[in-house]
């Protein structure tokens, strides 16, 4: 397989680079050593943080690598390296691309670490990551972020170097790290399309890791990944547009073999542990966290064990936008959005002796009618939440059986920003609020026209904001009184220093589902 990185592409990353890390703190300026670029191009990550560890990426690149080589690692308490709280040594194969996947363990929890690896005379850059604090810890804040849908052809990074900047324990990544399209002659505001896919659409082991590797090079994703631990779960372009469990969009015969090689490559780029390396097309992916006595994290996979969408255009499979009146399978009471046992999971897993119990998933979960008509019936996107209304109203009861305090649900997917109400019955204007809902746009990838969106508010009141001219991240602060929000919006989607506006606050209050403009 051949990597995206040529001499003169080095040349500008490192360049790109040197602009980008100017202003950054010291550790991510050792992100862009040129001593990384050959043997660690992809740069490095961790995720999955637990009180007592957490797990360290990286993937060899570069010419010539053996079939096995060894790479080694080291976490310590100080940048310099000086005070090692843990090391080790991890063997990266050719079968899994040369990924590694360290499980740094025996660490003190709530506590910020360095790290770093070093492999076939190369070291890498240095990453900073911490551990989570132990479940019975006082903790009095986690500062976060959520993000999604970083498609390479739609623009540049400039939100993730935006978020590099910014003090953050955590990153909630919801999905669409790669968009498996092929290239195309993508049309922007200034013209051609800037980067453009390499390669077809992505079918096989190969072309999925080449896909990885191109957007694993972008030096803003890679100076984020360096600055705090990602928890992570996918979407659909990981794998294919709209696909739900073993049927795709295009109806393929051999997709289940397709499922295999992507959830390979996905497992083979992530920050992910070696128990969860995929069995076939097989890998767990929903998860729970918690952040001391402060919060419970749960991730949800909403694509693996779905039933294929209802009523779709004749001939293929995936989304469609149709009326209820048209389609009586949206209201199935039978049809499932996670698989029957991820929802038992799920009903198991709030956690009603914690403050705030977080819920990070893929897709907006309110309902949104696009029908302008109020006398008309219901019209709906059939690829998201509303396309399975009665899994949606059972995951929501499961809420008022805990009598949660504090339920927020986190999404992504739509390319819009979004602040909804989460309701029992979101047909009755006095239905009780039982969550609140931020909906978050995407890095790049580019959304519905906003006069669209205008047209629909209206008629969806439980919905507080919608946006889908705007492409960024939402930034928060939560503490056991609240918690705050921030819609960080980048200006120019094309140039890659862009700067950042905060296009919107708000704020939910301990106790009282539902957010407030601020």
């Amino acid at each position: 397989m051949s990597l995206i990185t040529t001499p003169d592409s080095r040349r500008r990353r490192l360049l790109q680079a040197s602009i980008a890390a100017a202003s950054a703190p010291l550790f991510i300026r050792h992100a862009f050593a040129a001593d990384a670029v050959d043997r660690f191009a992809l740069g490095l990550a961790s995720g999955c943080p637990r009180p007592g560890g957490m797990v360290l990426w990286t993937r060899l690149t570069g010419a010539d690598l053996p079939p096995k080589a060894e790479v080694s690692w080291e976490l310590a308490e100080d940048e310099a390296f000086s005070r090692i709280a843990a090391r080790g040594i991890e063997q990266a194969i050719s079968e899994d691309a040369h990924s590694v996947h360290a499980e740094a363990q025996g660490l003190k929890p709530d506590r910020w670490y360095f790290y770093r690896f070093s492999a076939l005379g190369a070291r890498s850059m240095v990453g900073r990551t911490r551990t989570a604090p132990a479940a019975d810890g006082d903790v009095s804040r986690l500062r976060f972020a959520i993000a999604s849908c970083q498609r390479w052809d739609h623009g540049r990074y400039a939100a993730w170097a935006d978020m590099a900047k910014q003090d953050l324990d955590l990153v909630l990544f919801l999905g669409d790290y790669i968009y498996e399209s092929a290239a195309i002659s993508n049309a922007s505001a200034s013209g051609p399309s800037p980067r453009v896919h390499i390669g077809g659409l992505c079918r096989t082991l190969p072309e999925y890791r080449q896909r990885y590797a191109q957007y694993k090079s972008d030096p803003a994703l890679q100076a984020m990944h360096a600055r705090a631990p990602w928890v992570i779960t996918w979407d659909d372009h990981e794998v294919d547009n709209d696909w739900a469990g073993d049927s795709s969009q295009g109806l393929e015969p051999d997709f289940p073999a397709r499922r295999v090689a992507a959830t390979k490559a996905y497992w083979e780029h992530m920050p992910f542990p070696k128990a969860m390396r995929p069995q076939g097309h097989e890998i767990r992916i929903h998860e729970r966290y918690d952040w001391g006595k402060l919060a419970r994290i749960m991730t949800l996979d909403c694509r693996q064990y779905r039933d294929p969408q209802v009523c779709p255009k004749p001939g293929r499979g995936g989304s469609n936008t149709l009326s209820i009146k048209d389609c009586p399978a949206f209201l199935d009471p039978q049809r499932t959005f996670l698989g029957l046992p991820q929802e038992r999971w799920l009903a198991q897993s709030w956690d009603a002796t914690r403050p705030w119990n977080l819920l990070a998933q893929s897709t907006l979960m309110a309902q949104m009618n696009w029908q302008t008509d109020p006398a008309e019936p219901r019209v709906h996107w059939t690829d998201g939440w509303d396309g399975y209304p009665a899994a949606r109203e059972r995951l929501l009861q499961g809420l008022v059986d805990k009598k949660l305090a504090n339920a927020v649900v986190l999404g992504g997917d739509v390319h819009a920003n979004y602040v909804a109400d989460l309701k029992q019955d979101f047909n009755h204007a006095k239905s009780r609020v039982v969550a609140t809902e931020f909906c978050g746009t995407s890095i790049s990838s580019q959304g519905l026209d906003q006069a669209r969106i205008d047209r629909a508010l209206p008629h969806n009141p439980h919905l507080r904001y919608g946006r889908g001219d705007q492409h960024g991240y939402m930034c928060f602060d939560l503490a056991a009184g609240g918690l705050s929000v921030e819609l960080r919006t980048v200006r120019e989607l094309w140039d890659a220093n862009s700067p950042v506006d905060i296009s919107a606050r708000f704020a939910v209050e301990a106790g009282r589902a539902g957010a407030s403009p601020v």
